[in-house]
């Protein structure tokens, strides 16, 4: 064969709708065989959608998937492109995380997940077996190194199909996106290229699972180690690759590649792509949020609406007596920037009540943080009656700031389905903030333009529940916080470390107490876009109970 093309198909499969996923497959291999196309490659677990968690543990699940392969394999008889998809695979009474080659109407090849990630937000170990150190597969006169993700982490596995005779790396992903991972991918490929000798293909999944988004952005390196395809992040994509051989290498020809997108470009995309498949994927017919005249949620509703659209997002401003005028005006402001609907429920008649009904039992007591509560679990009452009511699922508007520390009401604030800022820090709240008035986003559905006042990005960040309160009146300033936040969680670091930094030692006990102490929060905590390397939840998972803080002084 002097030349052939491969078709990199970047899918969007939904968790276990089976037949949706069927459609899909079927419906790009037919685009990719009007293009020309000698095999077609879909992502890790194609056929199901990644990661499938405990329910790969259910047999029923696992021969419906079967079944699916088995009805892709068919479909290649009739004399089209080849098809390599992902799926569950049982043999001998193992289960296997496989990559199926499918041609001629059969299943010519399988081959096993050899390396089982377990860190992290991967359990993989926990329900499948590993598989044998894989060799490689012959496609249409091609001897590819068939990889299924995590395998090509690891130098051994690539060493070993080059070495039994593979002339191109090939490997499947179900790889979840992670702030300034892309550039790691690709240093880390061009790593196996100079190992091996062999160009590599990396072909991923796309689309958020609950809190996972996945990013897509396949590319190819030949074996000189330049770049020669590079796909879009966070867009379903299909990209036909045209190989040929010289001498005994293969070469694939370049493209044009497109512009490195920035860092708030591919964090503000990802939380509009893990935002929109969670509610589209669950149904939803749109979501609700609470909209104060701050830029936790004027941000939140911007994701919103760029995500979904405008018709689709609705707002509730529940001012108080301590409510300021300024704050009244740029929800007001937003909503308008925004062109969504934001209603008014004050919630003043809601706090009197409470004071009549709790006064005999709060006697002799003066107010406290227990009213504060008491204003945000309010608003927290109003806005889940509005999503009972109307069917759209609340947001709650909370960063990973406030979270770290605990600055958030159980029952009040945090009452909602998803967060979308759950993994963002309130410094690149602002950063993202300035950067969306600034541009606007590929695929977004919201305006162009400004979408929100300047003054909600300046003005000193308030929960507004008593006179002139604001953040910086119980916690560290946000750029010292989140400096902290960093390396307590993203990288475990402990007191000394951070002191000799240049932190103040009590302010860096205090968080880290505060951090801990927030865990039973944090536990309660809706699920949200998955942002950084440790996301609370299925990253950094620490237990409640916990008197290791004790003993730091």
């Amino acid at each position: 064969m002097s030349g052939f093309r491969i078709a990199l198909a970047q899918i969007n499969p939904h968790l276990g709708a089976l037949e949706a996923n069927l459609t899909a497959i079927r419906a790009v291999r037919a685009r990719a065989a009007a293009l020309g196309a000698d095999i077609v490659v879909t992502p890790e677990f194609s056929v199901a959608g990644y990661p499938p968690e405990d329910l790969v543990r259910k047999p029923a699940f696992v021969a419906a998937c079967e079944a699916v392969v088995d009805a892709l394999a068919a479909d290649t008889a009739d004399g089209g492109p080849a098809l390599i998809v992902g799926g569950p695979w049982r043999d001998g009474g193992k289960l296997y995380n496989a990559a199926f080659v499918l041609d001629g109407g059969r299943i010519v090849a399988r081959r096993a997940k050899h390396e089982l990630p377990n860190y992290g937000v991967f359990d993989d170990k926990r329900v499948f077996d590993a598989g044998p150190a894989p060799g490689p597969v012959a496609v249409r006169g091609l001897r590819i190194g068939l990889m299924v993700c995590e395998d090509w982490w690891f130098p051994t596995v690539c060493e070993g199909l080059q070495e039994s005779g593979a002339e191109l790396l090939l490997s499947i992903n179900g790889s979840p996106f992670e702030d300034r991972k892309q550039p790691l991918r690709v240093d880390l490929a061009v790593s196996r290229v100079v190992e091996t000798g062999l160009p590599f293909v990396f072909c991923g999944q796309v689309g958020g699972q609950d809190e996972l988004v996945f990013d897509g952005a396949g590319f190819v390196l030949n074996a000189d180690r330049t770049l020669a395809v590079q796909m879009p992040a966070f867009s379903e994509a299909l990209a036909i690759t045209d190989w040929h051989r010289d001498g005994e290498r293969l070469v694939c020809a370049p493209q044009t590649l497109p512009a490195e997108e920035e860092r708030l470009s591919l964090v503000y995309r990802c939380m509009m792509r893990g935002l929109a498949d969670y509610v589209n994927k669950n149904g939803f017919p749109g979501v609700l949020l609470g909209l104060s005249g701050g830029i936790d949620s004027a941000l939140t509703a911007a994701v919103a609406v760029d995500a979904l659209g405008a018709s689709r997002v609705r707002a509730v401003m529940m001012p108080s007596p301590y409510t300021s005028t300024e704050s009244l005006e740029d929800a007001a402001e937003c909503a308008a920037a925004l062109g969504i609907r934001c209603d008014t429920v004050s919630i003043a008649p809601a706090m009197a009540a409470f004071d009549e009904m709790l006064a005999p039992s709060f006697v002799g007591r003066p107010p406290d943080i227990t009213e504060e509560n008491i204003q945000s679990r309010s608003r927290g009452l109003i806005l889940m009656a509005m999503s009972n009511k109307f069917g759209d699922m609340l947001l709650t508007t909370g960063n990973k700031s406030e979270m770290s520390v605990g600055y958030a009401t159980l029952y009040g604030d945090m009452c909602g389905g998803f967060s979308v800022l759950k993994d963002v820090y309130k410094t690149t709240v602002f950063a993202l903030s300035r950067w969306r008035n600034e541009n606007f986003p590929p695929d977004a559905l919201g305006p162009v333009g400004a979408v929100m006042p300047e003054r909600v990005i300046t003005k000193p960040p308030s929960a507004e529940l008593k006179p002139d309160q604001t953040d910086q009146d119980t916690l560290p300033p946000y750029e010292v916080l989140d400096a902290i936040l960093e390396g307590l969680v993203e990288g475990e670091r402990d007191v000394d470390g951070l002191v000799a930094d240049g932190h103040d030692r009590a302010t860096v006990l205090r968080v880290w107490k505060m951090l801990d102490r927030a865990e039973y929060k944090r536990r309660q905590a809706p699920p949200g876009v998955k942002i950084t390397a440790r996301a609370f939840g299925r990253d950094r998972r620490y237990p409640i109970t916990n008197g290791y803080t004790r003993l730091i002084t």
